[in-house]
């Protein structure tokens, strides 16, 4: 079984966001970075896949060197190589393209993605990437399990828990619940000094731009109304909050 991971490198959650150039472009200095958690629950699945029915995990990530070392906790964990697209990601049109371009020449059984990025949350690279190469695809995946050439997966929908079956190969983005992420040791430190980490050129120049990064409005405070003053409430939602 072949397996292909697809990470993000993101920002710690506890970083301080702040712009440069005009509010053109992320702020890196000081931000710590780290793998996407989703990106990191989908790993552990792989890993755990293929040590049940033997086979193989690519990790790949679209991103510059500074990436490197994030990358290389994912052969720290047991990944058998890592391939790392050099580019700074932009969009998730632009990352699942860079992705596809590789995947299209490799024949893997499954493609594994994180939910969605936890830096723009913007959820598509999964969907995105599965129409680029024409396969399948399941999303907020919670569980999965591999028969033969059949995957048996769940995932939470409204009101209840879906359980599909669906043939390979497939591409799937991990939710919680999917795996508890792995701590890598020190022998998993040490071999992944030694496992293959693989830079290739993008496939196509990026065309994006940003025009402008803005930061939402700072909290106000509350305003308390009491419970028999419904008139004040009222006037307060037409008037100042405007939603009524």
């Amino acid at each position: 079984m072949k397996i292909l991971v697809c990470l993000s490198v993101v920002p710690d959650t506890t970083t301080k966001i702040t712009f440069t150039d005009n509010d053109t472009k992320f702020n890196t200095t000081g931000v710590t970075w780290i793998m996407n958690p989703y990106d990191e629950m989908a790993l552990t699945r792989a890993l755990e896949l293929t040590e049940q029915h033997t086979g193989s995990v690519t990790a790949i990530t679209v991103g510059l060197a500074d990436t490197e070392a994030v990358i290389r906790k994912a052969l720290a964990v047991g990944a058998t190589e890592a391939v790392r697209v050099n580019a700074a990601p932009i969009d998730a049109f632009q990352v699942a393209s860079e992705i596809a371009s590789y995947a299209s020449t490799a024949n893997f059984d499954l493609i594994f993605t994180g939910r969605e990025s936890i830096d723009y949350n913007g959820g598509l690279v999964a969907g995105l990437l599965a129409e680029m190469l024409n396969l399948p695809s399941v999303n907020v995946v919670t569980k999965i399990d591999v028969n033969d050439s059949v995957a048996k997966l769940e995932r939470d929908i409204d009101g209840g828990r879906e359980v599909l079956e669906c043939s390979l190969p497939l591409v799937l983005s991990a939710q919680k619940e999917f795996a508890e992420p792995r701590i890598p040791n020190m022998r998993g430190i040490m071999a992944a000094r030694t496992k293959p980490l693989s830079i290739i050129e993008p496939a196509a120049a990026n065309t994006i731009t940003f025009a402008k990064f803005e930061l939402p409005k700072a909290k106000q405070g509350v305003k308390m109304i009491n419970a028999d003053n419904a008139g004040a409430l009222i006037e307060l939602l037409h008037n100042e909050a405007k939603v009524i």
